[in-house]
């Protein structure tokens, strides 16, 4: 197995801002090290009005927030929005919103963006780019959907629905662009973002 973080030439900790269980297990599969935090911003005040937009500024806030407490340490945020037909779609208020959000999604597709910021305060790079995929549904019917709402796996994913889950990989019919973004960090993304702010070597 490769070593990531050797090739990369990152010597110092990373820190990934997010309490999200899906990019810490997407991370591990780089074989990287890192430790979390929770980046404290309101994720409903911005300012920008494009989806593009809109998730790099919240990744970049994400890791402005962080980087105040860590001055040694490389820092990845990261924010992922679902959109249909330009209308942003978060995540649900209760299952009746989730409902509503799934047979919305329902044979329709529609666009998951994720913003990420990558700040190296070692030697002051500092990386921000974002991932589109359009994501096709099929056509849900009722039981299915409420199936899927009551295992309660909705209530805490952007669209209402994680592509990586048993009910949520049935749904989607197709989809165009980076799988892990979808599920929320998209790797080959990283990567090439990570090799930019990659440390000098030392003479």
């Amino acid at each position: 197995m490769i070593y990531l973080p050797n090739l990369l030439n990152l010597k110092n900790e990373i820190i990934l801002a997010s309490a999200s269980p899906r990019r810490r297990l997407l991370l591990n599969l780089l074989g990287i090290n890192f430790s979390t935090e929770i980046a404290n911003i309101n994720e409903d005040d911005f300012v920008s009005n494009e989806p593009e937009k809109i998730v790099m500024e919240l990744a970049h806030k994400k890791a402005m927030e962080i980087s105040k407490k860590f001055s040694d340490k490389i820092i990845i945020a990261a924010d992922t929005l679902v959109f249909l037909n330009n209308e942003l779609l978060t995540k649900p208020i209760d299952k009746n919103d989730a409902y509503s959000i799934l047979m919305k999604l329902s044979d329709n597709t529609h666009q998951v963006f994720t913003g990420i910021a990558i700040y190296n305060p070692i030697n002051s790079k500092y990386e921000l780019d974002y991932e589109k995929t359009n994501v096709t549904f099929r056509q849900l019917d009722e039981k299915e959907v409420q199936t899927y709402i009551d295992t309660g796996s909705p209530m805490d994913k952007a669209g209402a629905y994680g592509i990586q889950d048993d009910f949520g990989a049935v749904f989607v019919s197709k989809i165009d662009g980076c799988y892990y973004n979808v599920v929320g960090l998209p790797l080959t993304k990283l990567y090439l973002m990570l090799k930019k702010i990659g440390e000098l070597p030392s003479n």
